[in-house]
C-alpha cells in the first residue's frame, strides 16, 4: 500500500469514528423517565412527553446516516486524495459531532423559534462544507479511472440536496417552527433530482464533445 493510500485509509477511519460517535450519542440525550409509581398510565404519561425527544433523535440519526453515506461514497471513488481536503473534511466534522446538542436543544424545544434555527443553520453549515469537501476530493487525478465521468457529476451535484433542502427549513422555522423539521425528510428528494440533474448534464457535455470531434463530411 502506498503512502497516501495508507494516508487516505486512516482520514476515511477517523471520519467513520466521528460520524458513529456523533450519532451514537444522540441517544444519550433521550432521558429515562424516573416515575415513582408503578401505575402504568403514568409510564406512558412519561413517554409520551418524550415525543419530541424520540423525533429529534430519529430526525438526526436519518441526517447524519445520510452524511455519512454520502461520505463514504465519495472517499470509495478515491485512489488517491489532496492535503486541501484535510479542513473542509474537519470541519464537516466538527459540525457533525455538534449535532447531539443541537438535537438536543431542538428536541427540548420543540415549538420554539430559535432552537428551531439553530438545528436547520447548523445542517445548513454541513450541507455546505460536505459540498465544499466533494468539490476538493472528486479532482483529477484523484478520482479512481473505473469511475464514470458522470457519475462524478451526478456526485457533485447531490451534494446541493441537504444544504437546499436545510435552507428551506431555515426559512420556515422563523414562520413555522416546529413543523419546519418535516422539510428534511425530503432530503433523499431533493439529493435524487439533484443527482439526475448532474448526470443528464454530463451526458450532454459528453454528447456535445463526441460532436465536436466528428470529422466533417
Amino acid at each position: 500500500m502506498s503512502t497516501n493510500a495508507s494516508q487516505l485509509e486512516r482520514l476515511t477511519f477517523f471520519s467513520d469514528a466521528v460520524f458513529a460517535i456523533a450519532i451514537t450519542l444522540l441517544i444519550i440525550e433521550v432521558h429515562v423517565p424516573h416515575v415513582g409509581t408503578r401505575d402504568d398510565a403514568a409510564y406512558w404519561q412519561a413517554l409520551r412527553e418524550l415525543q419530541p425527544n424520540f423525533m429529534g433523535f430519529m430526525l438526526s440519526f436519518l441526517v447524519i446516516g445520510a452524511l455519512w453515506m454520502a461520505h463514504h461514497r465519495v472517499f470509495g471513488m478515491l485512489a488517491d486524495y489532496s492535503q486541501k481536503i484535510m479542513w473542509p473534511n474537519m470541519l464537516l466534522l466538527m459540525v457533525v459531532a455538534f449535532m447531539p446538542f443541537v438535537t438536543a436543544l431542538m428536541s427540548s424545544n420543540p415549538l420554539a423559534r430559535v432552537p428551531q434555527l439553530f438545528y436547520a443553520g447548523s445542517l445548513l453549515l454541513a450541507g455546505l462544507l460536505q459540498r465544499w469537501l466533494f468539490s476538493v476530493a472528486l479532482r483529477a487525478p484523484y478520482v479512481r479511472g473505473d469511475v464514470p465521468p458522470e457519475e462524478i457529476a451526478a456526485t457533485r451535484c447531490r451534494a446541493w440536496g441537504m444544504p437546499t433542502t436545510a435552507a428551506l427549513a431555515l426559512i420556515a422555522a422563523w414562520f413555522a417552527p416546529g413543523f419546519s423539521d418535516f422539510l428534511f425528510l425530503g432530503i433523499p428528494v431533493m439529493v435524487r433530482l439533484y443527482a439526475a440533474a448532474g448526470r443528464r448534464h454530463a451526458l450532454r457535455l459528453q454528447v456535445a464533445r463526441g460532436n465536436a470531434g466528428m470529422p466533417r463530411s
